[in-house]
């Protein structure tokens, strides 16, 4: 079975990257020349990720000041940083905790620096194929930003578009040997797409992931991931609909953002079993 199904896999994700024209060998880390890539790769991640989150963010209105970014200091060593991961081997990352914080921190950085390296002025959704162009070479390896969330962060559950039949990975992927499983459905609080819908960024850290995810839940919800709209109903993020399987379906997602919820409308209509709706995701870029 599996020799019949990798090849499904295969003509399949040829297609979907020639519908998209994806070229499927680029990556926005490549460099001529491998530098090393050190013992401390996830920790250098988390402060490039820091550095350019203190000088580019506004944490006010949730935005990036991508154009001052692009010319940064912080900038240039993270794009040093990236370059590093052509060689570093992410199966070195032994914990949980290690690999949540590193796929985590990456998949932000990422599209932080997809933005800027395709010049998006609007969207991210000037470029269709903006999730699966944005990748980089880890180890030898592609992985794109739709590979890091779905196929590693995700446990290779299926992308919620009804376009994409598959899972991210084939049963044969080596890359199927990184996917984190159970899924931690916080993941959807910190994962940050460059929309102004999105979570707030920030970094997490191995030894306190657990307290930062729940920081991280406990702000996206109670800043607008729950939110009260005219008229007294209760909207919800297109998120809880979109990975509504990962929250444990509709109960799952009613007992989670019950953990978080803050004393107020919100909690009293859910504690009262009123079913929410869901609000339009804004795919507007989040820059200043």
């Amino acid at each position: 079975m599996p020799d019949l199904i990798a090849p499904l896999y295969g003509g399949y994700h040829r297609l979907v990257n020639l519908a998209l024209r994806i070229n499927p060998s680029s990556a926005l880390n490549r460099v001529d020349e491998q530098p090393p890539a050190g013992t401390d790769i996830g920790q250098e991640l988390f402060a490039a990720v820091r550095a350019m989150k203190a000088e580019s963010y506004d944490t006010s209105c949730n935005c990036f000041d991508y154009a001052a970014l692009a010319g940064s200091e912080s900038y240039a060593r993270y794009r040093a940083c990236s370059a590093r991961l052509q060689t570093f081997d992410p199966t070195s990352l032994r914990s949980r905790e290690e690999r949540l914080a590193f796929w985590i921190n990456l998949y932000n950085a990422l599209i932080i620096d997809a933005v800027i390296a395709f010049r998006l002025k609007e969207s991210v959704r000037e470029d269709w194929g903006f999730f699966r162009r944005a990748a980089y070479v880890i180890g030898g390896r592609r992985y794109s930003a739709d590979d890091i969330e779905h196929g590693i962060l995700r446990g290779n559950r299926r992308h919620y578009h009804p376009a994409i039949l598959l899972p991210q990975f084939a049963p044969s992927d080596p890359r199927l040997a990184l996917s984190l499983q159970p899924v931690d459905p916080r993941i959807h609080c910190a994962l940050v797409c460059a929309s102004r819908s999105c979570p707030p960024i920030a970094t997490y850290e191995p030894q306190r992931i657990d307290e930062q995810l729940d920081l991280a839940c406990s702000t996206f919800i109670n800043a607008g991931g729950a939110q009260m709209e005219d008229g007294g109903r209760l909207c919800l993020s297109p998120i809880f609909r979109w990975y509504g399987r990962d929250f444990g379906g509709r109960e799952g997602v009613r007992e989670f953002l019950l953990r978080y919820l803050d004393q107020g409308d919100a909690r009293r209509l859910l504690e009262d079993g009123r079913r929410p709706g869901f609000y339009k995701y804004d795919w507007s870029l989040n820059q200043l």
